[in-house]
């Protein structure tokens, strides 16, 4: 009778055992699945940010467009109240208006177009960015533009316009996009703090933001085979601050440089000369 009482409760044991090896491994499944979740999450949140920015900017478009179609509404009802003699221009009015119209649903379209095609572009730049990367770097659309602004310390040796080692796992991938999209030209941009350049071969900090982008320009062109046709650097110095430089953390953040991806001129050029008329 002995023998069969200790024969189970060491049955009991085991089982109990058993079931605690299975509640771990259920655990360590919903740990995983859970992280899984978090960064589709932040992914989706991304995303979405950058769609409401275009959609605000469409709906802006789109506003003062239909202010012009209502004005031009407007004089036509008003021209109807006069005799038969303003035909001709009641005629124009109803043209101009067709016209509005039609120039409206041209803008929703290349908008809707434009901003499709930054989506996908800002959404390949944040996946091909490992997330020490995007500690660092910034990338924002803002009315069909797209803005990826770099920390210096990112890119630069310290208080120099040399590209550092560290910047070439950024910069190919960024030059992969922008090769990627033949469509877009890019601009190049320095910006610095208030804190006045000391060395000798550096005149001051204009001298400074340019020669860091053109450092960039060459990178992108030398190394990663960016068309130069496409490129442009600029400087800004220490006049296009996001911040006050009341501080090191607010100096550390105005010392950046942005690269500013924009379709090519001759896109909107092609638009205006949609535009209507004026009669």
């Amino acid at each position: 009778m002995m023998k069969m009482k200790t024969m189970a409760i060491a049955l009991v044991a085991g089982t109990l055992l058993m079931g605690s090896c299975a509640s771990k491994k259920d655990l360590e499944n919903c740990k995983s699945e859970n992280a899984k979740l978090s960064t589709n999450y932040q992914e989706s949140k991304e995303a979405l940010a950058a769609a409401n920015a275009r959609i605000s900017s469409l709906q802006d478009q789109l506003s003062q467009c239909q202010g012009v179609n209502k004005t031009l509404q407007d004089n036509l009802a008003k021209s109807l109240d006069n005799t038969s003699a303003n035909s001709v221009n009641i005629a124009k009015l109803v043209d101009q208006i067709n016209e509005s119209n039609q120039y409206i649903r041209h803008l929703v379209e290349v908008k809707s177009k434009s901003d499709s095609l930054n989506l996908v572009l800002t959404n390949n730049l944040t996946r091909s960015l490992s997330k020490e990367d995007l500690k660092e770097v910034d990338v924002q659309v803002l009315k069909g533009v797209v803005y990826i602004s770099l920390a210096d310390n990112m890119l630069y040796k310290s208080g120099s316009y040399e590209i550092n080692a560290r910047a070439g796992q950024t910069l190919s991938k960024i030059a992969k996009i922008i090769t990627d999209y033949k469509d877009y030209d890019v601009l190049i941009e320095g910006n610095t703090d208030d804190v006045p350049i000391t060395r000798e071969n550096i005149r001051n900090n204009w001298d400074l933001s340019c020669l860091r982008a053109a450092s960039v320009v060459m990178e992108l062109q030398t190394k990663y085979g960016v068309d130069p046709k496409r490129l442009t650097a600029g400087g800004r110095g220490e006049y296009n601050p996001l911040v006050a430089n009341s501080s090191e953390t607010n100096k550390q953040r105005n010392r950046r440089t942005q690269i500013i991806i924009t379709p090519k001129l001759d896109q909107f050029m092609e638009l205006i000369d949609k535009a209507p008329e004026d009669k």
